[in-house]
């Protein structure tokens, strides 16, 4: 067989796999899928739209990270294939605390910052979901688990829990170290009565969640077993995790929001331009909704072409969260940051004013706190003691530089920190 021929095979398997794949073969294509409680039930309901799922999002902060983003992009892309999406938002289980991924107790919250965080995560969701008639729903389990009886929950939820079993589960075992509170304790009770709840409310018979819920997530399944004598199905996904087993969507100064003040779309497109070789193609395959052809073309990409990989990567994710006029303008930017253009309009500009000058003066470790360069004062002085930090293309290496705000008129000045952080530093 000469190349012509293997060459037209692979073409032929390519067609034939593009025609007859499955939403269910996609996804473990992609690489999402970690554990199944019943594959056979689970393709026949997912391949064939008939399958009511949920998701749940403890409202912790007033914004999704990049940690929401696998459980969102599972959202539409069952969507996409007729299935019916429930965001379940935990109004009720925050109050408690998940304990998963956890060696410490989360900070308790207050009901009116639960409700603001809950406020601020729909209007994200709405980007990726559609929640039209007829189509995806929000709930929140703080209508139904903030007046539940507890006696009632003991004699009828919590006599279908073996705690022998429960103290097994990989959610508690971190915690168990340094001493798993009895208010945690009940997280995965609550999360199984979402899951029951759900089920006789909206029909829903399938929960999807991160591969660390899965503990969880069998309770809810094996809790309407014993109570309704009735079937339901738990899918987890992988997480995010880069070539050294860590999780992404952190960077020095913090998470990775999809809120544009927390995290800007240029910032959000640099974090995914600044991926490693090594994880590029897997995040692509995951997070974006380019065909799998067009990825597979790119496993053979080295050298520059994976830059190129990452660049796709950066504007396909800034497009889905922010959109692409925003997208277009980051990938500018981040050109421009390369290529030295120091007018680009597109920059990430940062204002100061009078008031930011006390004295008449700023140092330049201000200036780099200020423009959000650095995160404290101790980061910009190592920065600038290790040759980091330009001023209009001047490295400066004196943390006693200073600066008037007539220094920033007109244009303002590009202030640089390593190779790929830079933001325009303009006077009102």
């Amino acid at each position: 067989m000469d190349e012509g021929d293997i060459l037209f095979f692979r073409i032929q398997i390519h067609l034939i796999r593009r025609k007859i794949m499955t939403i269910y073969d996609e996804l473990v294509a992609r690489g999402l899928i970690a554990q199944v409680t019943d594959e056979k039930e689970i393709k026949e309901l997912i391949n064939n739209g008939k399958a009511t799922f949920y998701i749940g999002f403890d409202p912790t902060a007033d914004s999704l990270h990049v940690g929401h983003f696998m459980a969102l992009c599972l959202m539409k892309r069952l969507q996409m294939a007729g299935n019916k999406p429930i965001v379940l938002i935990g109004g009720g289980t925050a109050q408690i605390g998940d304990p998963s991924g956890r060696t410490d107790m989360r900070q308790m919250m207050t009901t009116e910052t639960i409700n603001h965080n809950v406020e601020c995560f729909k209007k994200q969701m709405s980007r990726f979901i559609d929640f039209g008639e007829g189509k995806a729903i929000m709930v929140n389990n703080a209508d139904w688990l903030m007046d539940l009886n507890y006696v009632d929950v003991l004699r009828e939820v919590g006599a279908h829990f073996s705690v022998n079993r429960m103290l097994t589960a990989e959610c508690y075992k971190q915690r168990m170290e340094k001493g798993l509170s009895f208010l945690e304790f009940n997280y995965m009770i609550m999360q199984s009565y979402d899951f029951y709840t759900l089920f006789q409310k909206y029909g829903c018979n399938m929960e999807f969640g991160g591969d660390d819920q899965w503990s969880n997530m069998l309770g809810g399944t094996e809790l309407i077993r014993r109570k309704l004598g009735k079937d339901a199905y738990a899918m987890t996904i992988n997480l995010l995790l880069n070539s050294e087993g860590k999780k992404m969507g952190k960077t020095q100064s913090g998470a990775v929001w999809l809120d544009p003040n927390k995290t800007t779309p240029f910032e959000f497109f640099q974090y995914w331009r600044n991926v490693s070789d090594a994880d590029v193609l897997k995040c692509i395959r995951m997070l974006t909704f380019l065909p799998l052809e067009e990825i597979d073309k790119m496993e053979s990409w080295e050298g520059a072409q994976l830059n190129e990989a990452k660049e796709i990567l950066a504007f396909e994710l800034t497009k889905l969260v922010h959109g692409e006029e925003e997208a277009t303008k980051a990938k500018e930017a981040s050109h421009a940051l390369f290529a030295g253009g120091a007018n680009n309009a597109n920059m990430p500009t940062v204002t100061v004013t009078a008031e930011d000058f006390p004295d008449g003066e700023l140092d330049i470790i201000s200036v780099l706190v200020k423009a959000g360069l650095c995160d404290s004062r101790g980061d910009g002085r190592r920065n600038i003691q290790q040759g980091g930090v330009s001023v209009a293309d001047e490295k400066v290496t004196d943390i006693s530089t200073k600066y008037t705000l007539d220094d920033f008129k007109g244009e303002g000045l590009i202030i640089r920190r390593g190779k790929k952080k830079f933001a325009k530093v303009v006077a009102e």
